[in-house]
């Protein structure tokens, strides 16, 4: 059996590390949209988790979103105790995880201060996050992803 490309196994190393029962799963026709993802995996949308970087007053925030929302910059700003929160750019998402833009994994990352999952999350059983490409996702219960990015549930998303 072939390697996985190298971010991916950056990914499946933390794993591995971290005693996850979590698997990854290549995706062909790509999974780069969340909403691409669900419907590749045969998931809901909501169980898709989006890894979105965010600049809060200079420092990198990852914010851990389902699939069907939309970020609050104001809720990221306030979980972070920031002034403002706003979206990286994609050199600065590169540089902040060393994942490309669409890719994003929500570990290993180089140079993000904190994470924050919107605790919406935490209702299913299984949540699907991106494992370092477009074409692979990692399945894992949103406890043990809570865990391993050491993040704190806290609302994030925009509200309807």
């Amino acid at each position: 059996m072939s390697a996985w490309p190298e971010p991916v196994e950056r990914v499946a190393a933390v794993l591995r590390g971290a005693a996850v029962d979590a698997r990854i799963e290549e995706f062909t026709d790509g999974a780069a949209t969340a909403r691409d993802a669900a419907k590749a995996i045969g998931c809901e949308l909501s169980q898709i988790v989006k890894s979105l970087v965010f600049v809060c007053d200079g420092a990198f925030v990852l914010a851990l979103v389902p699939g069907d929302a939309r970020a609050d910059e104001r809720a990221v700003a306030a979980a972070a105790d920031a002034s403002e929160a706003r979206i990286a750019g994609a050199e600065e998402v590169m540089f902040a995880t060393g994942f490309a833009p669409g890719a994003v994994a929500p570990f290993p990352l180089r140079a993000v201060a904190r994470t924050f999952m919107d605790s919406s999350l935490l209702a299913h059983g299984v949540v699907w996050i991106g494992a370092g490409t477009t074409e692979h996702m990692a399945a894992m219960p949103p406890l043990e992803l809570q865990r391993i990015t050491r993040s704190r549930a806290v609302n994030l998303t925009a509200q309807s």
